[in-house]
């Protein structure tokens, strides 16, 4: 009998119904007979050959093993203990059941076993099957398939088990696999994807089995959380086979017949999944649904992490190329007049996000470079689908800026093309994509006027300006006629191509036919408006819409510069069909004249004096005014008249809103409400005075002064009328029910606000109510207002932009940021009404859009509010520094807000133990970082803080070092590193001392204060701070010659600026380098010399601060010396770090050696200084030792004894070294002591060596340099007497002084160190200095030096190069009162030394000329006399007979 026969007939019913089990049996079978170990073995040999023989082979791979805890009875009876015996005896088992029944066959075993385990996967694939297709395993599948695969593995393992046979059985049951059970074949690698996939011989089938399931599988993503996972692995590794075997660069050559099959099915996998993704796209799917699913996760496939395991190889890469390809060449039906009208539509903006991100994800791998490349490629070589090459342009400008330049050439390649050969593809092509590129804004590609005028309005246009160009241009454009928006047409006629005169009938016929088109399309040319955006290709505007729109923004421009615009004056006379029949009706509408004039009102007689409004025009508008102004006074005489034009429409205002508040207390009636709705904003368009023409949206950016907010009393009535309305239906409606059961009255109510010109007098009156009239609203006025900028935040996408003024950013604030500016913190009042203010708006929104997404409530708030309710609340209550509770009452607390005595502290407090609130703390974006904590803690103004002197240092205390230090940089803190909070609040700092001076603070300068009292106490935390890092330890793992923060704060900002000799760029770098300076004189002198370096000698590490001093000080010190705060800060540092050190006179030597080469700015800054400042060295240096002041001090003094000697006329001892110091120190005392001439005193030098003269010489010329940049420098030692006093030593002893016009940063020695003296700006005027000692040249003996042609020329063409660049006007603009010589002006000094320069040529000797050609190139076309007689003597010292004069006589 068979197994299962067996089974039944063991397992039946016996005697009295019992039921006894196959394990029963052997059991009472082994108790009954004692074996002996031969008997045992026979007996094993006995079953194993019982089961083979009735063994269901089907079922037997498919067993799996017994439950945890338990042990078949089976393997007990077989003694099977050992953890891997059941494994063995059951592969055994079947291996032995396997060879029999192939025996019996006739069958190879492992064609055998190959079919019997395929029959068993397809079961398991069955085993749960449902009614929706799947391609995921159930867990109980998993683990069937699990014991399978174990058998497998085992069978392969003993050369049991056919891989190609099991393949050919599965490929006959094919749709009964599921995918996830051919991938764990690839797996545990029983059989591999590729081996698998090439066994079949039918690639279509396998491309159709493999598409559809793939597709299942991608709508399957999303599945619970075991299940997404593996169809994530399944599709991960599916994918990378395809990437890598269908687009590896050489395919494998192999034995079998078709070693190309792999790859053309991984091909065709590929493509035709993307092709089904972009028709389920182009189709249209409703988010959510399967297809967007799976649409959505075929798209995934291309983001980076992907293909990590590959990326080495160019697989990824030429895949992303061939989709792309794909996607542009995608079912081709467009034409080109069908994406001429329809390519608006194709922007980013309107594209389909899941197209635009795939875009996105393919130009990851790729380069700029590549894909411009490929796309103009596959542009010229295939048929391309428009939307989508056109959409990706858009894409690749918005995304990539770099791709934009790319694009652009591009461009102008198809162009150059289409001109050349008259390729009509590439001038369509041209067009397209510099339209779409245009489309995306000026951001990212110029817009298309400027494009066609920069490409065509010139004579180096592509068409060349010949009549075949020109031909085929206009042709063209005309073709295009037909299809092209009214926006191009007005661009084409507005901005023409350049045509010569003999050709302007094409470009009149074209106008003509284009201006027939426009007038077809009801599009007039001369009724366009004075500031239409030719750029826009959106719908045209009605005239009068046109008009009020340009009143509008003349209005403002005239109020920015006080003149008449240029765009009206040029209507006036261009366009004066628009200007007189739209404009000037527009602007003179009658009204009541304001007792002041308005800016309208000025405008208007501007236009006037002008002549640009008709006499009788003006007449009837004055008499139209008058007539609307003399109404309310016949009302008051008491005549029976109608109500005045001003009280009616209020009047009526007042009673909508009063009815609209009986709507609003039955939030039910919808119908009513917004019937209500409709009636106030028409009742707020008559009591504005807006026609039907202005109630549009205002596009341009409301004008908002936060200083003195300005309103016309008619807005300000309707305004107060409008808030108090919704301040008054707000208390009446929570009386009622909590914001969220309040329905929509509010959101509709402030999209009635935003939706008129009421904004602007809105944000106006909400300015003047909190900024300036703050401690003065009561409850319901905050309670209200907090709502209303609730609400505002709701409909922030709706509204437009706000500028607060000329102090403010560039750009302009949303609405919601407003806010911010209006709620200072920095006085007891202000930081009041802020805490009510934010505990209302806050507490508002969490109510009212509980039931709401979290994204929703993001969007109603403000950071900044959010930000500052943290704030206050850590520096008002103690509670809030501790962890919160995590209180959850029932609600936020809005009912008590509404009650008539608010306790706004206690309310505060309760939202504050909100979860809700601390959940919402923790977003990005809301959470008060250290930096915003500084910057509201720098408003805070100490005199009117709400804490005393000593409360606000332990907050300050608490915040930097409990709060902010520890936190980690993802909560806003410092990760516990005091160098990052420092560095910080030094930024944070210095941004206040700028910004401050300039917005709503005073104009003290002091660096503590910086316009802001509160920077006293956080300069004392940094001061702590600085102390605290000096003292510690250093911060693990980081070196110890790692640059200082403060010099690193400083560093970043200065090259954050703007570069440049401009005098703008200057002063701005010097404003900020006196902010560093102050911050650095502020901290302690230890700042500046750090402690003893680790390698001996030790002495201070001044290494940052040589660097400052030489890259940023030194541009601006004043003849060749810091000023006196900087270098005594300096010594102190260095005196305090040589007092630490083991030998403090070693440590100064070796610091004071180090400045020689350095930074000898320092030593000559000393030099400067040295009567006030060597007292302070003595005192410091007697306090640290009782040893003489160190050598190199001792240097210093010498050279300043020095220096006084040779001034007092004394016996002058050698100059002690190095000689430039002494002749700093010389240069200093003739400036102290004011001596008119300074001859014998350099008589005196004559024994000296000539390095001391030449260095004083450049001091000199530094000096005079200086005199002409400060006007206070030039004293009674005239600068220039000076110089040419020194000047004529030199030459007397012939001492060669050239070369100091000749310093470069690659010099040695002297040259270097004087270079580092002085600053960069007056090495660049030496120029000017050269030619100012012109009188005092000795012509005779420069002649006769080698260098002198080269320097002088050189000096030459550099004065021109600073006259050109604007740089010498400062010079006499500032010494222009000076007693400078007669050359009074560069004009004068430029002819002056051009003169000089063409009567010196011709006598310098030939070795002058070993550089004329050099000369030459650099002269170019500066001065063509210069460079001819430069030419001619060269030409006459090489060919001297050809250039002799004939002798006639």
């Amino acid at each position: 009998m068979s197994a299962s026969q067996a089974r039944a007939a063991v397992s039946g019913p016996g005697p009295g119904g019992l039921r006894r089990s196959w394990a029963e049996l052997l059991e009472g079978r082994v108790r009954r007979q004692k074996l002996g170990p031969e008997g045992e073995q026979k007996v094993k040999e006995s079953a194993l050959r019982l089961l083979r023989s009735h063994l269901n082979l089907g079922d037997l791979v498919l067993e799996v093993e017994a439950p945890p805890g338990k042990q078949l009875c089976l393997s007990r009876w077989f003694d099977c203990d050992s953890p891997g015996a059941h494994s063995d005896l059951s592969c055994s088992l079947i291996g032995s059941a396997l060879r029999d029944r192939a025996a019996r066959l006739g069958v190879p075993v492992a064609v055998l076993s190959s079919q019997v385990v395929a029959c068993g996967l397809v079961r398991v694939c069955e085993a749960d099957a449902g009614l929706p297709p799947q391609v995921l395993l159930s867990p109980e599948q998993r683990k069937k398939l699990s014991s399978l695969f174990e058998v497998a593995e085992n069978l392969s393992a003993q050369n049991m088990f056919s891989r190609l046979s099991f393949c050919q059985e599965l490929w006959k049951v094919q749709n009964s696999l599921l995918l996830e059970a051919v991938w764990r074949l690839h797996v545990q690698k029983i059989v591999s994807l590729q081996e698998l996939l090439e066994s079949r011989a039918d690639p279509c089938a396998v491309v159709a089995w493999l598409s559809r399931d793939l597709r299942l599988l991608c709508e399957q993503t999303e599945a619970p959380p075991p299940h997404a996972a593996v169809a994530r692995a399944v599709l991960a590794d599916f994918v990378q086979m395809f990437v890598l075997r269908g687009f590896q660069k050489n395919a494998d050559v192999r034995g079998n017949v078709e070693p190309e099959r792999m790859p053309q099915v991984a091909v065709a996998v590929l493509e035709r999944m993307l092709a089904s993704a972009l028709e389920a796209l182009a189709a249209g799917m409703q988010e959510g649904s399967p297809a967007h699913k799976a649409v959505s996760c075929w798209f995934g496939i291309f983001s980076g992490h992907m293909y990590r395991s590959i990326i080495s190889t160019e697989s990824p890469k030429r895949f992303f190329c061939h989709t792309l390809t794909q996607i542009l060449t995608h079912k081709p039906v467009l034409k080109v007049s069908d994406a001429i009208q329809m390519q608006r539509d194709w922007s980013f903006a309107r594209t389909p996000p899941l197209l635009s991100g795939l875009y996105r994800r393919l130009f990851v791998i790729l380069s700029p470079e590549e894909l411009v490349g490929h796309l103009q490629e596959v542009l010229e070589t295939q048929e391309v689908n428009w939307q989508h090459m056109l959409s990706c342009v858009s894409t690749l400008v918005t995304c990539l800026p770099d791709a934009q330049q790319l694009v652009a050439g591009w461009v102008a390649r198809l162009l150059a093309r289409a001109f050349e050969s008259c390729d009509l593809d590439s001038m369509v092509s041209a067009f397209l994509v510099a339209r779409q590129a245009a489309l995306e804004g000026p951001a990212a590609f110029p817009s298309y006027a400027a494009w066609f005028q920069a490409t065509f309005g010139s004579t180096r246009g592509f068409h060349g300006c010949s009549r075949k160009g020109l031909v085929f241009l206009f042709k063209f454009l005309s073709d295009l006629v037909p299809f092209e928006a009214p926006r191009y047409l007005q661009v084409h006629v507005l901005h023409p191509p350049l045509v010569p005169g003999k050709y302007r009938t094409l470009l009149s016929d074209y106008v003509a036919l284009a201006r027939t088109r426009l007038a077809d399309l009801k599009v007039s040319i001369e009724n366009m408006g004075l500031y239409e955006d030719l750029s826009s290709v959106g719908d045209i505007m009605e005239p009068h819409s046109r008009a009020a729109r340009d009143v509008e923004k003349a209005i403002v421009v005239f109020e920015h510069t006080g003149k008449i615009p240029v765009a009206v004056l040029e209507a006036s006379i261009f366009r004066r069909s628009y200007y007189l029949s739209h404009f000037l009706p527009a602007l003179l509408t009658p009204r009541v004249l304001p007792r002041v004039p308005d800016s309208r009102e000025a405008l208007v007689e501007s236009l006037r004096r002008a002549d640009k409004i008709p006499p009788s025009l003006y007449s009837t508008y004055r008499q139209a005014c008058c007539t609307a102004g003399e109404k309310p006074e016949d009302a008051a005489l008491g005549r029976e008249v109608e109500p005045s034009c001003a009280e009616e429409p209020l009047g009526l205002l007042t009673a909508a809103l009063q009815e609209l508040r009986a709507s609003v207390m039955a939030p039910t009636r919808h119908d009513a409400l917004e019937a209500q709705m409709a009636v106030v904003s028409d009742r707020l368009c008559s009591a504005l005075g807006l026609g039907e023409d202005s109630v549009g949206v205002e596009e341009a950016p409301v004008q908002l002064s936060i200083r003195a907010p300005e309103l016309r009393p008619r807005e300000q009535r309707v305004v107060d009328l409008v808030l108090t309305s919704f301040c008054q239906n707000l208390m009446a409606a929570s009386s009622l029910s909590p914001p969220d059961r309040q329905g929509p009255w509010a959101s509709r109510f402030v999209r009635t606000l935003c939706g008129r010109r009421l904004l602007p007098a809105v944000l106006a009156r909400l300015c003047q109510l909190l900024r300036h009239q703050g401690p003065s609203l009561g409850a319901s006025h905050v309670l209200g207002l907090a709502a209303l900028a609730v609400h505002l935040g709701e409909s922030r996408s709706a509204l437009p932009e706000v500028c607060v003024g000329p102090s403010a950013p560039a750009r302009g604030l949303p609405v919601p940021q407003l806010f911010d500016s209006l709620l200072p913190c920095g006085t007891r009042e202000s930081s009041a009404l802020c805490l009510k203010f934010c505990t209302a708006a806050i507490s508002y929104s969490l109510c009212k859009f509980s039931s709401q997404s979290h994204d929703v409530l993001l969007s109603c708030l403000s950071p900044g509010l959010i930000k500052k309710f943290q704030f206050i609340m850590f520096r008002w209550f103690s509670e809030a520094r501790d962890p919160p509770s995590w209180e959850d009452p029932a609600g936020p607390p809005w009912r008590p807000l509404c009650l008539p005595a608010v306790d706004w502290q206690r309310a505060a407090l309760c939202l504050w133990k909100q979860r809700t609130l601390q959940e919402l703390l923790k977003q990005e974006g809301f959470q008060l970082t250290y930096r915003d904590w500084l910057q509201l803690e720098l408003e805070v103004q100490p005199e009117a803080d709400s804490l005393s002197d000593t409360e606000r240092q332990e907050f300050q205390q608490w915040a930097i070092h409990q709060h902010f230090l520890p936190a980690p940089s993802g909560a806003g803190g410092c990760d516990g590193d005091l160098e990052v909070a420092c560095t910080t609040l030094v930024d944070v700092l210095m941004d206040v001392c700028q910004s401050s001076k300039n917005y709503d603070h005073s104009q003290n300068s002091d660096l503590v204060l910086g316009g802001c009292t509160g920077n006293r106490d956080i300069f004392s935390r940094l001061q702590e701070m600085a102390a605290d890092l000096e003292q510690g330890p250093a911060p693990p793992g980081h070196a110890v010659a790692r640059e200082h923060f403060l010099f690193g704060v400083f560093r970043r900002r200065l090259q954050a600026l703007a570069g440049g000799w401009d005098v703008a760029s200057r002063l701005q770098r010097q404003r900020e380098l006196l902010t560093c300076k102050r911050v650095l004189l502020g901290l302690p002198p230890s700042v500046l010399v750090g402690g003893p370096r680790a390698e001996q000698p030790a002495d201070p590490n001044c290494d940052d601060f040589f660097h400052w001093v030489n890259s940023e000080l030194r541009n601006v010190s004043h003849g060749g010396a810091l000023t006196h705060d900087v270098t005594a800060h300096f010594f102190r540092g260095l005196l305090n770090a040589c007092a630490r050190s083991r030998d403090p006179s070693l440590a100064a030597d070796l610091t004071l050696t180090a400045c020689q080469t350095q930074c000898p700015l320092l030593l000559t800054s000393a030099l400067l200084w040295w009567p006030c400042l060597e007292p302070e060295l003595h005192r410091r240096w007697g306090r640290c030792s009782r040893s003489p002041l160190p050598a190199q001090l001792r240097r210093l003094q010498e050279a300043q004894h020095f220096a006084g000697s040779v001034l007092s006329r004394l016996v002058v001892p050698p100059a002690p070294g190095p000689a430039w110091l002494c002749a700093a120190a010389l240069h200093f005392a003739i400036r102290r002591a004011r001596k008119e001439s300074i001859g014998r005193e350099l008589g005196q030098l004559d024994g000296q060596g000539e390095e001391l003269l030449v260095s004083l010489f450049f001091f000199s010329l530094m000096g005079l340099l200086s005199s002409h940049l400060t006007p206070q420098a030039v004293s009674s030692p005239k600068a220039l007497d000076i110089c040419a006093e020194v000047l004529g030593r030199l030459q007397g002893r012939r001492i060669s002084w050239l070369p100091l016009f000749q310093l470069t940063e690659a010099d040695a020695g002297l040259g270097r160190t004087l270079l580092r003296v002085a600053p960069d700006h007056q090495v660049r005027l030496l120029p000017v200095a050269f030619y100012s000692l012109l009188s005092y040249f000795d012509e005779d003996a420069l002649l006769q030096e080698d260098a002198f042609l080269h320097v002088a020329v050189n000096m030459y063409l550099k004065l021109i190069g600073l006259f050109v660049a604007g740089e010498t006007g400062t010079l006499w603009t500032v010494a222009c009162g000076g007693e400078l010589r007669a050359q009074g002006d560069p004009v004068s000094l430029i002819t002056d030394a051009r003169l000089f320069l063409l009567r010196a040529i011709p006598r310098c000797p030939k070795r002058s000329f070993s550089h004329v050609a050099e000369l030459l190139a650099a002269s170019g076309d500066c001065d063509p006399d210069v460079s001819a007689a430069l030419l001619h003597r060269q030409q006459a010292l090489l060919h001297p007979d050809l250039h002799q004069e004939p002798r006639l006589f």
